[in-house]
């Protein structure tokens, strides 16, 4: 390592101990190694429980390899401004590799552009971005997973009646492919079942909520609901139940405690978990295999498993559930 880079992380370092940065939706705090090689994470962002597991993590193989991590994201998974700026601080403190969940596939490709002409590796996880520059990227089979939702759903339904979507982006490589895996799953193996209602509500609870009971409302015979991440599957649950409806049955993604329950109690028929963990830990080792040099595969997958009230105490689905 350059001596200027040595003591610009060094500085930076120092800097953490001594102060918080940031907002609460940051955690610059170091987890793991000697200070050496320092791997800043950049998330979608820090409200929901998964963002949380992904850095519990990260920062657990940080510590088997011996590394500093860094971990923040916006306080809103809209806020790609904020984002932007989170790796651009990032990128100042010259950090051995970055890692970027992107909010908006194409707005941080002119920060990634600069890592790498200073020779920083990325790495991608979560979404992709519209760019070769992430040496890898570490992600669930979004679509894959999507279309296992559907498929439930559809079984579920018979394999006939109207269907509503709400999904958590517009923007991001997750919400697009959650969407488009769940529609082409309906549209090429389920001709009796009509998609008739779609918006989107940024993975927000209470906007879900309320998009849920505006497509309910237009639609009384909505047979299934699909919430795309965990605040839009929470908040479809919480709007089908301020109207009194339930008729309508939901699906959803990842876990979270709301999810845990509305599944337990019949609320909702099952949801898509992906392992946050993995996500977190896979993130750190391309990381670190980067900085040492090694090829990377360009796409790292990770599990993801349908669950529902007949398997959510199975051990193999209880430890990828989180609260």
């Amino acid at each position: 390592m350059r001596i200027g880079k040595l003591l610009t992380s060094l500085a930076a370092l120092s800097s953490i101990a001594l102060i918080a940065t940031g907002c609460g939706s940051a955690d610059t705090g170091s987890s793991g190694g000697d200070g050496e090689r320092t791997i800043a994470i950049i998330s979608k962002g820090y409200q929901h429980q998964f963002w949380q597991t992904v850095k519990t993590g990260a920062e657990e193989k940080a510590k088997e390899l011996g590394v500093t991590v860094t971990f923040e994201g916006p306080d809103s998974e809209t806020d790609v401004e904020q984002q932007v700026t989170q790796l651009q601080t990032a990128l100042d403190k010259q950090p051995d590799a970055v890692a970027i969940a992107a909010l908006d596939s194409k707005a941080v490709i002119p920060l990634l552009q600069q890592a790498q002409s200073n020779d920083i590796p990325v790495i991608a996880f979560d979404s992709g971005v519209d760019s070769d520059i992430p040496l890898t990227t570490v992600a669930t089979d979004n679509k894959a997973a999507a279309a296992e939702d559907a498929k439930k759903l559809a079984e579920a339904l018979g394999g006939e009646g109207k269907v509503g979507i709400v999904t958590h982006s517009e923007t991001a490589q997750t919400g697009v492919e959650r969407r488009d895996g769940f529609v082409e799953y309906l549209e090429q193996n389920e001709p009796n079942i009509e998609i008739v209602a779609e918006q989107n509500a940024d993975g927000d609870q209470a906007k879900s909520a309320d998009a849920t009971k505006a497509m309910l409302q237009a639609n009384p015979d909505l047979a299934g609901l699909y919430g795309t991440n965990e605040g839009a599957a929470i908040g479809v649950v919480q709007g089908a139940k301020e109207l009194g409806n339930t008729d309508a049955t939901i699906v959803g993604f990842d876990s979270g405690k709301a999810q845990l329950d509305a599944i337990k109690d019949g609320s909702m028929l099952g949801a898509v978990t992906q392992s946050p963990l993995d996500i977190g830990s896979q993130t750190v080792q391309a990381a670190v295999d980067a900085i040492d040099g090694k090829d990377l595969e360009k796409q790292i997958p990770t599990a993801f498993y349908w669950y529902d009230k007949n398997n959510i105490e199975d051990p193999k689905i209880a430890e990828l559930l989180y609260e």
